[in-house]
Parts: structure tokens; C-alpha cells; sequence
């Protein structure tokens, strides 16, 4: 005999899986904030929370641009030694002068949309596995800055650098705010314009794209493009926000940023995940190694958290594709 409530299983059979998904990262978020508060009271303080924020933004600004690439079924190696070729740029100058800092910033992302392009070019017209591709990228970029720098990168930063890293508008971290607006402007550009659905069609099955009229090739350029163009931004944050360059700032950005994503619920496999997910995570993210730092472990456990953060995240993505 069919009862009522059977009915409303059969009618809704991923019904307490959605419920589950909606609300386990805010969950674990929020159980995190409170842990990390519990074994160190001060870590909820209005100025120890600006910190945390202050030095996520750009780990965040980054993960917004490797969403754009996953989605696509792709990845980017090349982030962090992208951030750091940028930070070299940015000293290159070396001058003290606020009013460069739109030549800057506009050299910046020059090279970001030509380093994006090219990665998106091997990955399409080439068919370059997105692995191989941005790996070597990573590789040419560091060549190229340790020629340049000979291993001992010099110069200074405009005053500006500094206030765009470290300070802050009614209370809030600047690099922050500067976060919030790329936010908010690619979740529109993602969620609410043709070419945001053109990506999750392109992510979901190339193939089918074609037969529709989509050039998935042109989709998946302009998202490395993207990618880059963040990377690059999160570069120049960072440098502020640090005051001095080498030629390893951002190392770790660009595993850092994959997690990020995955913990969101972005699937490796392309089309499907959010931008709003993705920032969750490496929320997520930077609270766990705030917590590890705290409790006095090494800082190697963090590489053993984000290996066990990517194995849990695969074997759920398998189970749900299974299903």
C-alpha cells in the first residue's frame, strides 16, 4: 500500500540530498568560525576577523577566476606564478608615483589576457590537456621572471599598493570591497547573461554545444581569459597587502584555488557549481589554516588537509554521479 509520505519520497527522491547541499557549507563554515573561537576567543575580534578577510580576499578574487575555468572543464596551474610575475611588474616600475598606478594595473592585465589567451588557445585549437598547458605556462612565467630579476627581485610600490592591500573603507578591508565587486559582477555575468549559460552548456557537454550554435572553443578561451585577468588582480592585491615582492608571491595559490572550488561544490567534470560555493570555500579554507596555526600543528598538516579535503571531495562527486 502507497502511503502519503512514500508518495512524497517517490516525487522528490533527491529531496533531503538538495536540503543537505544548500546548507553544508554555510554548516561547516559556521561550525568552523565557532571551533576556531573556542579554542581562541580573540579569533571572532572585530580586528583579528578584518585580518582573516583582509588576507582571503585575494585567495577568493582567485578562486572566482579558476571557477570560471572548471566550469569549462579546465584548470589553471599558472595562477600563482602568474600573481607573481604581476607583483614583478608592478615593483618594476619602481616608483613611488599614485598616478601610475592605472599604467600599472593596465600593464598588468595586459599580460594576464595574453598569458589567459594563450592557455586557452593550446587547451582548444591544440588540444593541449588543461593540466599539461597551464603547467607549462607556470614553468615559461617563472623563467621569465627569475631572468629578469636574476633571482632578487628590487623596486618599490606607490603609496596606493599599500592602501589597496591593507586599508580600509568604513571598517571594511579594501581588497575586500574590491572582492565583493568582482563578485557580484561575474555572478550576474555568470548566472544572468548568454554567456553565462553558454559556459555551463560548453562545461556540461561540449560536444552538444557545437550541434547548438556555441563556439565552445571561443567559451573556454575567454573563461582562461578571465581566469588570468583575476589571478592578475589578486596579484596586485596581494603585493600591497604584503608591501614587498618576491619571486614566490602567491605560491600555493594555485592548488589553494582548485580545493576552494571543489569544497563549493564545483565539479571537476565541468558545468555545475557556483561562484557563491566557490567563495565559501576558500572561506572555509583560509579558517582552517587560521585554526591549524592556532592549535600550534605544523604548517606541513595544511598539505595533509588539502589532501584529504580533495580526496573526500572526488569520492562525493563519483557517489552523486553514480546515483
Amino acid at each position: 500500500m502507497t502511503t502519503f509520505g512514500s508518495t512524497i519520497a517517490e516525487r522528490s527522491p533527491g529531496l533531503v540530498d538538495v536540503t543537505v547541499q544548500k546548507w553544508a557549507l554555510p554548516a561547516i563554515f559556521c561550525g568552523l568560525l565557532i571551533f576556531a573561537t573556542v579554542i581562541s576567543p580573540s579569533f571572532l575580534s572585530v580586528s583579528n576577523f578584518q585580518n582573516v578577510m583582509t588576507q582571503a580576499a585575494p585567495l577568493m578574487i582567485v578562486v572566482i577566476g579558476q571557477t570560471f575555468v572548471i566550469l569549462v572543464r579546465g584548470l589553471d596551474l599558472s595562477v600563482a606564478s602568474l600573481m607573481a610575475t604581476v607583483a614583478v611588474i608592478a615593483t618594476a616600475f619602481n616608483t613611488q608615483d599614485n598616478t601610475m598606478i592605472p599604467v600599472i594595473f593596465i600593464s598588468a592585465i595586459l599580460l594576464c589576457t595574453i598569458v589567459g589567451f594563450i592557455n586557452g588557445w593550446l587547451v582548444t585549437k591544440r588540444n593541449v590537456s588543461p593540466f599539461l598547458a597551464t603547467l607549462a605556462m607556470m614553468i615559461v612565467l617563472q623563467g621569465l621572471r627569475f631572468y629578469y630579476t636574476q633571482g632578487a627581485p628590487a623596486g618599490v610600490l606607490p603609496e596606493g599598493f599599500r592602501h589597496l592591500g591593507t586599508g580600509k573603507y568604513l571598517g571594511i578591508p579594501a581588497n575586500i570591497i574590491a572582492c565583493i565587486l568582482l563578485f557580484v559582477f561575474l555572478t550576474f555575468v555568470l548566472e544572468k547573461t548568454v554567456f553565462g549559460r553558454k559556459i555551463f552548456i560548453v562545461g556540461g557537454n561540449p560536444t552538444s554545444a557545437d550541434l547548438v550554435g556555441i563556439n565552445s572553443h571561443n567559451v573556454t578561451i575567454t573563461c582562461y581569459i578571465i581566469c588570468s585577468i583575476m589571478a592578475g588582480i589578486a596579484g596586485l592585491l596581494l603585493v600591497g597587502f604584503v608591501g614587498t615582492v618576491d619571486n614566490f608571491v602567491g605560491r600555493g595559490y594555485e592548488l589553494d584555488s582548485i580545493v576552494a572550488a571543489v569544497i563549493g561544490g564545483v565539479a571537476l567534470s565541468g558545468g555545475k557549481g557556483k561562484l557563491l560555493g566557490a567563495i565559501l570555500g576558500a572561506l572555509i579554507l583560509v579558517v582552517l589554516f587560521n585554526i591549524v596555526i592556532i592549535v600550534g600543528l605544523p604548517v606541513q598538516a595544511q598539505l595533509v588537509i588539502k589532501g584529504v579535503i580533495i580526496i573526500g571531495a572526488a569520492a562525493f562527486f563519483a557517489r552523486k554521479t553514480r546515483g
